[in-house]
């Protein structure tokens, strides 16, 4: 079901994308390069929601209920609500959601709203944007205003708005999250740049302000136009040319162009037919080309009337000619200069009748001044030259001085000349000086001796006013080998324009008028000429066909140059540069420019800017031009989405070409001018495309709803009327960033395909998509960082809108920001803004997630634990749990946080939601657990669903990281995994436990079975066939194996492999205890209650207990008294019939390898116990005592806690070095401070037992003489016990008890100590003191042995050594005040004995005995270590009690 939120709901508004899943895909990139976010409109289902189960509906209702949420009417009393009730298959808990749509109208706008269950209308909190000062982010003029927001009554403490109205915001879960959003959604009807540019054209100002004094000047004007009027009439193009025919001379004649003598006896040169000129075939393309007009003058200075008026009728006739035929020529020359057709009528007449004049009244004064020359060629056999230049006007011809061996000469000198003729020319020859006899005798004959360099020809016509040019030298033949040029300084002063302007500036005053005019006629827009041809020459292409023969006339007229025509022509395209096509002109023009004084030639070695600085169009003049053309040119590119729209292509190239505009005055600059360093175009572009982006940003953000709802808004009028407050960005509502966002893209899409194939021109330097993404995102991250500051401390949206807002600035960051060079490096700091937002998302699901885990608890629990599906094993309360975890999840993963600190504080956040809700669940299932015990079926269903918790969490893990997860987290889930074993193996115990009923029958069954096993006590390989045994074993275990059959069967088809482990494992322990405590060592017959594991050591702990609350009581006798209890011990024949059954058991739960291990078999505790036990059974008796005093270390334990008098002993141990046999001799020295309460007469003696295997036949006790009413007697006696060679020392101990001699009685023991041998083998001698303890201290072991001697009733040694270990002291003898264990001295009373006689001891004791006490007294603690060897017993010895 999809969701759409209004404005006035709060939350997402407006044109949210992710207010609610979406099933939108990815739209290609090309279909529209304006595809983006707009509202999502409402979809309906296409077919009708299935209905959803009761039970799911109860369990809505109850969560509902549990979460308080109010009725949705009260929550809207202002809305008319229509209810929509549909599915949803990814609603956390009710799987279906209510919809409530809003029909009321109110003041002539529908209020549609859309909520769902749970949803409430938040107040808005709003404020006016206002723009920011320069350098500033935008946002942060908004924050003092957001500061002052107060939050409304029902929000929670600390801004957390979960419980406004009692109720819960909806959307905190993954489900109301767009995990994929898609920015290039709906086309755009508008290109992006279409309001911006609409913004910013009032801001522009004029495009270019350069100073034409010539448009003012009118007496300028009118002497031009004058001009312009005598070049049109008869121009130079329409010159009768000279007709030349070969001629012989037949008198010497000199060539009319050198002066050279006409060489050969016939046909020495050529001769006009028309003027008559004679010249060499080589000279002849250096005359005058206008033939008549020299004919006419030649005939006018030689008298030849007749023959003159026919050339000036020829010429007059040309003039009309020209009139009739190019009439529009003189009308628009008029219109330029705006003159009077009648003054224009004098005019023409007037400039006709000069030309048919010429220069018959024409004069003027010219002086020329040689300055220097560069790049002369060497002629002499030096490789150098000795230069002079001649500069011959009409026939006066003067010389410089000669430079010699120069190549590059200098002379600065000046020469004047009188010129009478408009048409002649003044001609710079250079020249190589030669002083040797060939070259005199040649100027003899030729009068040109010396070896040519190169020539120039100026036509006088063209010169006027003053002029610094520098003349490239050229050939006078194709032989001729020339390079260099060559700098003249000219001034020209013609009579009766001695005040007027050179022809340079009176064509620009032409060029301009001319451009001006044209320009007001197209109503200020340029209009461009047509080139025809191939457009090789197309940049000399001005105006069209009527005013590029104006301009083209009047330069041939008076010699301008074509790149002074160029300069001219770029100056005035300058003004109008944003015209359409004009700067493709212009950059083509200004590349031809570069060309004309960058690219030098062989012939013209002269430098670039010595060539430039000699320009006739002033140098500094097209300075000031560039200059103030790059400064418009910056501006206007600073703005160039407005400037050049997108969707004007025309504007696009014209973008292009100013970019190239841009490049050459870059290279001008730095060829031509030559400027160290210049700012490089793509520089200098990257400057300007930033500024504007800047721009744009501020245009978008200041006009963020304006823009969205021109653009991509198609239901206008729908939000009804938008006060300028709900414009900005506010504190309830990410609409604004929304849209923000939305325009951010159009704008980079929009220079990633319209504008990057113009501005990219620099594929190294610059590119402006990269661009645009860069900035953008450097001045959207500031504004957005202070923003979710702001929400961060002020929650008033929802945490799944802050999630949403996420996904789209990591769509933006991934498609456009990441491939920006300057931002690869850097690991993205978005996802640090919204990190608090993403765990309070976390947390509220969790929440949310709880609630939910306990409704599928309960619902599944009262469905009975059905299986999920066909094939599984666990029911749906675990998939449900998981379905919510790993949606989850997916948000995490899918927000794709390249920050590893950042993911691990949202793993650790989520690992914790984890821990908590698996054993949450966990403990519901343990507490209702003893409920399912009585259903086998539920039982093992549930342990399945701890188990797939186990193997899911654990895929969770996987997908999460797994070991390259955080610490922290990892170490969460490993110890949640730890737990759920855990609680497995509580469940599988406790299933097992109500298991034991029944295995305790089987086993019982089996005793009764095993008792009736007949025969000898022989064991079977003593004359019983194995075969025999083996068919006695499968009888006795015939109860027990139908039991475990038929259970194992069932449990195999309802447990998980794991679980059925376990329960193989918790019944294999209850068989082999059972088999422990009921067969091979049953329980006492009186003893009412059953041990709690029925081990052996369990017997030996309840014979403890009896003796240590029995008051008074033998042990010997209890002993005794029990062994007569117990039922009767296994034969040999039974033991070997129980060992082949447990085989049996061992190869049934091993199940051919599809059970437990074997090692785990013979490995396990209750195994190695029952065989334990039955070895006892098999053991000899010398076997079992050398076990009791290897495993027995710490019997006199009792003695640290209370003794009762001490003995002072030496024992001495020597071994037959021949025999090996070991003697032990003791000496008995005396007692000290014997414990004793009795009135009577009490007599003390110590007797000495040999405790060890292979005694039966010999000496093992030895009794002093007893002492009468002392408590310290003094015995000094000795006895010798041999040991026999078979065994070492260590298997041998002294027990040695101080008893109360009485006659006609059993004496009674007064303490008894414990010295083992191996604690004085190293040694060989010993003397110490032993404390005397009321009993010893035996482990588990040490009682089950002493249990299994008990019952040899025909065994002196066994029956002795039971007697032995098992005495104590009766509690009755027990006295109260004692005096204390260190006073070892007593005075002669008490007994009336005296101290022990040694003068060299204080206490009575020998100072051998005195040196060795510390040492030896707890050599039986320290050494004490139970051997490695013959220790059978399982380790469950409880450590000794200080």
């Amino acid at each position: 079901m999809q969701r759409r939120d209004s404005e006035d709901a709060g939350g997402g508004g407006g044109g949210s994308l992710f207010g609610g899943v979406t099933d939108f895909g990815f739209s290609s990139l090309l279909r529209n390069v304006a595809n983006l976010l707009s509202p999502k409109p409402e979809r309906r289902p296409s077919a009708a929601p299935a209905p959803a189960s009761s039970a799911r509906a109860s369990m809505a209702s109850s969560v509902a209920s549990s979460l308080g949420r109010p009725n949705i009417e009260q929550l809207f009393p202002c809305h008319v609500l229509k209810r929509t009730l549909s599915l949803c298959s990814l609603h956390p808990v009710t799987r279906q959601t209510t919809t409530w749509r809003c029909v009321r109208r109110r003041k002539r706008r529908p209020r549609r709203h859309t909520f769902t269950e749970g949803c409430v209308c938040r107040p808005r909190v709003a404020f006016n944007p206002q723009l920011y000062p320069s350098g500033k982010p935008r946002y942060n003029k908004f924050k003092s205003r957001v500061q002052k927001l107060k939050l409304p009554n029902n929000t929670g403490p600390n801004g957390d708005t979960r419980k406004m109205n009692g109720g819960l915001l909806p959307g905190c879960n993954a489900f109301g999250i767009d995990l994929t959003p898609d920015l290039d959604r709906m086309p755009r009807r508008k290109a992006l740049s279409g309001l911006t540019m609409k913004l910013q054209a009032a801001k522009r100002g004029p495009v270019l302000t350069v100073a034409h004094p010539s448009l003012k000047d009118e007496e300028l004007k009118q002497h031009v136009y004058k001009k312009a009027l005598q070049a049109l009439i008869y121009p130079i193009s329409c010159t009768m040319p000279h007709d030349f025919q070969p001629w012989s001379a037949t008198s010497p004649t000199y060539c009319y162009e050198c002066e050279g003598l006409l060489w050969g006896i016939a046909r020495q040169g050529v001769r006009c037919t028309e003027c008559g000129v004679k010249c060499h075939e080589k000279c002849k393309d250096l005359l005058n080309a206008d033939c008549l007009q020299r004919a006419a003058e030649k005939s006018s200075k030689h008298g030849i009337e007749d023959k003159t008026q026919n050339i000036i009728n020829g010429m007059k006739d040309r003039m009309k000619v020209r009139e009739r035929n190019k009439p529009e020529i003189f009308e628009m020359i008029r219109k330029v200069f705006g003159v009077d057709k009648k003054v224009h009528a004098a005019q023409m007449k007037t400039i006709k009748q000069s030309v048919l004049e010429g220069t018959a009244k024409w004069s003027a004064k010219i002086g020329i001044t040689v300055k220097c020359a560069q790049g002369l060629i060497g002629k002499d056999k030096t490789g150098m030259s000795d230069p002079y230049v001649t500069v011959q006007v009409g026939k006066t011809k003067k010389r410089t001085k000669t430079v010699s061996q120069e190549l590059n000469p200098s002379w600065n000198e000046k020469f004047y000349f009188e010129c009478h003729n408009s048409s002649d020319r003044i001609k710079v020859r250079v020249w190589d000086e030669d002083n040797d006899l060939k070259s005199k005798l040649r100027q003899k004959l030729t009068r040109e001796s010396d070896d040519f360099l190169g020539q120039t020809i100026i036509e006088v016509r063209t010169l006027s006013g003053e002029m610094d040019v520098w003349y490239n030298l050229e050939k006078r033949t194709d032989k001729s080998a020339v390079s260099g040029s060559v700098r003249l300084h000219i001034s020209v002063e013609i009579k009766g324009e001695e005040k007027v302007a050179p022809y340079h500036s009176q064509y620009t005053c032409l060029h301009e008028n001319t451009f001006y005019y044209l320009s007001d006629q197209e109503e200020g827009q340029v209009k461009l000429p047509t080139v025809k041809g191939d457009g090789m020459e197309g940049w000399k292409v001005y105006f069209d066909e009527t005013a590029q023969e104006i301009v083209d006339e009047f330069a041939m007229r008076y010699g301008i140059e074509s790149i002074y025509q160029a300069m001219t022509h770029f100056q005035c395209l300058a003004t109008k540069y944003m015209c359409v096509g004009v700067p493709a002109v212009m950059s083509t023009l200004f590349s031809n420019i570069n060309a004309f004084y960058a690219h030098t030639t062989a012939s013209a070695a002269v430098s670039a800017g010595d060539r430039f600085a000699a320009s006739n169009f002033g140098k500094q003049k097209f300075i000031d031009v560039l200059d103030t053309l790059h400064t418009e040119l910056r501006k206007d590119l600073q703005n160039y989405r407005a400037n050049f729209p997108s969707s004007n292509k025309a504007k696009l190239e014209d973008l292009k070409f100013t970019v190239d505009i841009l490049t050459n005055i870059v290279f001008f600059r730095m060829k031509v001018q030559e400027v160290v360093n210049p700012p490089r175009g793509a520089q200098v572009v990257r400057e300007c495309a930033s500024e504007c982006l800047r721009i744009t940003y501020k245009e978008l953000f200041d006009n963020c709803y304006d823009l969205y709802q021109r653009d991509f808004q198609s239901d206008e009028g729908k939000e009804g009327a938008v006060t300028q407050e709900m414009k900005g960005p506010r504190l309830d509502s990410l609409s604004f960033w929304d849209k923000l966002i939305t325009l951010i893209v159009a704008a980079i899409e929009e220079d990633k395909l319209s504008y990057a194939p113009v501005l990219n021109q620099f594929p190294n330097d610059f590119n402006i998509a990269l661009l645009s993404a860069e900035v953008m995102w450097t001045l959207f991250s500031i504004d957005m960082k202070n923003a979710l500051e702001d929400h961060a401390s002020i929650r008033r949206c929802k945490s799944a809108d802050y999630i949403n807002l996420h996904f789209k600035i990591k769509w933006l960051y991934q498609k456009f920001i990441i491939d920006v060079p300057i931002f690869k490096p850097q690991v993205p700091s978005y996802p640090s803004w919204f990190e608090p937002f993403v765990l309070q998302w976390l947390a509220e699901n969790d929440d949310i997630s709880l609630e939910y885990l306990r409704s599928a608890y309960e619902r599944d629990k009262k469905d009975g634990f059905l299986l999920n599906s066909e094939h599984a094993l666990f029911s749906s309360s675990v998939v449900d749990i998981f379905t919510q975890l790993n949606q989850c999840l997916d948000v995490i993963k899918k927000l794709e946080c390249p920050d590893p600190k950042i993911v691990g504080r949202y793993m650790t956040k989520f690992s914790k939601i984890i821990n908590r809700e698996l054993l949450t669940y966990a403990e519901m299932v343990k507490r209702d657990y003893p409920q399912f015990l009585n259903n086998d079926k539920k039982s093992c269903v549930v342990m399945n669903n701890i188990q797939q918790l186990r193997v899911l969490l654990e895929k969770m893990y996987e997908s999460m990281g797994g070991e390259k997860l955080d610490p922290e987290a990892n170490e969460i889930l490993k110890e949640l995994q730890t737990q759920l074993n855990v609680v497995l193996d509580d469940l599988s115990l406790m299933f097992a436990s109500s298991l034991e009923p029944r295995v305790a029958k089987s086993v019982q069954e089996l005793s009764k079975c095993l008792a009736q096993v007949k025969g000898d006590k022989q064991a079977a390989g003593a004359g019983n066939p194995r075969s025999t045994v083996a068919h006695e074993a499968d009888i006795i275990l015939a109860p027990l194996m139908e039991l475990l059959d038929g259970s194992l069967s069932t449990y195999a088809q309802m447990c998980e492999k794991t679980v059925l482990k376990r329960l193989l494992k918790e019944l294999w322990k209850l068989t082999i205890q059972g088999l422990e405590k009921m067969v091979v060592l049953p329980p006492l017959s009186d003893y009412k209650s059953i041990l709690p594991t029925g081990k052996v050591e369990d017997m030996s702990r309840m014979v403890l207990n009896q003796v240590v609350q029995s008051k008074g009581l033998n042990l010997t006798g209890v002993v005794e008294q029990l062994s007569k209890e117990m039922e009767k011990s296994l034969s040999p024949r039974q033991c070997a019939v129980v060992d082949i059954a447990l085989d049996t058991i061992k190869n049934f739960f091993h199940a051919n390898g599809q059970g437990l291990k074997k090692g785990f078999l013979e490995k396990s505790p209750e195994l190695q116990s029952l065989r334990y036990a039955l070895s006892l059974y098999t053991q000899t008796t010398d076997s079992l005592i050398k076990t009791f005093i290897k495993t027995q270390t710490s019997q006199d334990a009792p003695s640290q806690e209370e003794n009762f008098g001490e003995v002072s002993i030496q024992v001495d141990l020597f071994t037959h070095p021949a025999t090996g046999e070991h003697k032990v001799t003791v000496k008995i020295i005396a007692c000290n401070d014997l414990k004793w309460g009795t009135a009577g007469m009490f007599q003390p003696f110590v007797e000495v037992c040999i405790v060890g295997p292979h005694l039966a036949d010999k000496k093992r006790k030895f009794q002093t003489k007893s002492k009468s009413n002392t408590l310290s007697p003094k015995y000094a006696e000795s006895a010798v016990f041999v040991l026999g060679h078979e065994d070492e020392p260590d298997a041998y101990e002294l027990h040695i008890s101080v008893k109360d001699y009485c006659f006609g009685r059993v004496d009674r023991l007064v303490g008894m100590a414990v010295l083992q041998l191996k604690d004085i083998v190293d040694q060989g001698s010993c003397a110490c003191w032993c404390p005397l303890a009321k009993r010893l201290q035996l482990n588990d072991t040490g009682w089950t042995i002493l249990r299994i001697l008990a019952q040899r009733n025909n065994d002196d040694v066994a029956r002795d050594f039971v007697k032995l270990k098992s005495d104590t002291r009766q509690e009755a003898e027990i006295m109260q005040q004692t005096p204390p264990v260190n006073a070892k001295a007593t005075a002669s009373g008490g007994g009336g004995q005296p101290a022990l006689a040694n003068s060299n001891n204080a206490q009575g004791r020998p100072q051998q005995q005195q040196q060795q006490q510390p040492q030896n007294a707890k050599a039986p603690q320290q050494n004490a270590k139970a051997p490695q060897q013959n220790a059978k017993a399982p380790q469950q010895a409880q450590t000794a009690r200080k």
